[in-house]
């Protein structure tokens, strides 16, 4: 995200990247950020996330906050009174919105914006899945409530990745039937009211073994646009968010499910010609934005992975005083 607001002509001003641990490579790229800041787990609750900011915008004034992560969202939007009185501007969805497209709400989200969803339960005990109906056949998905997709094949897998997704993400663990066909996404902006600010969707074309997209392009299908503008008017979405589908030729298009940020190739939005995240951060500062969808089909990505060279003076500021500062950059 940081990258495409800086492939924004307009941009100018300092970069101020809020992490949670001292070994996050972002917080060491030079040419990506000029403060960094690291901020309390968002397990640790709304309180030290408010001191924390007032500290962060004492020493270094913010103008905008973008949220990159599921897990962050629901301090970020406790605090968005605070963010106001700060005069720090925030495009953020509500607390009720954010309940609307979670992973325990996606069915009912599909019956209210008329897309099609893969059936989905939530399991609260693992001896639940020796008894689950005939619609969910395995293969499945076992997710958490924020991050984490596992494939199983019979049960007893389907057991182990209860209790792995229980151990790392917490409850509620839903269990969703695999839909196989083509994946695609689409990095999308609302406006609060049910309209679409931006949207641009892409294919992936390399997976991990976890079904992350590696390689992408960009497509133009007026499916996935109506599909999208469902998708608001039925939530009345605000802010940016990614939403995740598969096309199959039994089911036609599914929704998967809907993320409350951003995704990581949030990038390739600026490289179509439509960038989303500098779109956002002029919402942010109250600016008046033309609603657009209109980004050039065929653009692609294809992700790296990149050592970082940084020095222990570096790590050891951010270790110590829990924030690493440096000269270039514009004013904040």
């Amino acid at each position: 995200m940081i990258r495409a607001l800086r492939d924004a002509p307009e941009f100018q001003g300092r970069i101020v990247g809020l992490a949670y641990d001292v070994l996050e490579p972002g917080a060491y790229v030079k040419d990506l950020v000029d403060d960094v800041y690291l901020l309390p787990y968002p397990s640790h609750g709304v309180e030290p996330l408010d001191a924390r900011l007032r500290h962060i915008h004492d020493r270094t004034p913010l103008d905008v906050v973008i949220p990159t992560l599921d897990s962050e969202l629901d301090g970020f939007i406790s605090l968005a009174p605070l963010l106001t009185r700060l005069g720090i501007g925030a495009v953020l969805p509500t607390a009720d919105q954010l309940r609307l497209r979670s992973k325990v709400a996606l069915s009912a989200l599909g019956r209210d914006a008329a897309i099609q969803v893969p059936e989905t339960r939530v399991i609260a005990d693992p001896k639940d899945l020796y008894q689950l109906p005939e619609s969910l056949t395995f293969p499945l998905y076992v997710k958490g409530p924020y991050y984490g997709a596992i494939a199983v094949r019979d049960v007893h897998e389907a057991i182990q990745a209860w209790h792995a997704t229980i151990a790392q993400w917490g409850a509620p663990v839903l269990i969703q039937q695999r839909a196989s066909g083509q994946e695609y996404n689409i990095a999308a902006v609302g406006d609060g009211g049910g309209a679409v600010v931006g949207a641009v969707a892409m294919k992936k074309t390399l997976l991990t073994d976890k079904g992350k997209g590696w390689a992408g392009v960009t497509v133009r299908d007026p499916a996935l646009l109506d599909l999208t503008a469902r998708f608001m008017r039925a939530t009345q979405w605000r802010g940016p968010c990614e939403i995740e589908v598969v096309k199959s030729r039994e089911h036609g298009w599914q929704l998967l499910e809907v993320n409350p940020r951003f995704p990581a190739w949030c990038r390739l939005t600026a490289g179509a010609g439509l960038n989303l995240p500098a779109l956002v951060a002029r919402m942010a500062l109250g600016e008046a934005v033309r609603p657009s969808i209109e980004y050039r089909a065929g653009t692609m990505f294809i992700r790296i992975s990149a050592d970082v060279i940084t020095t222990l003076d570096d790590y050891q500021s951010l270790v110590s005083e829990g924030e690493l500062h440096r000269e270039q950059g514009g004013p904040a």
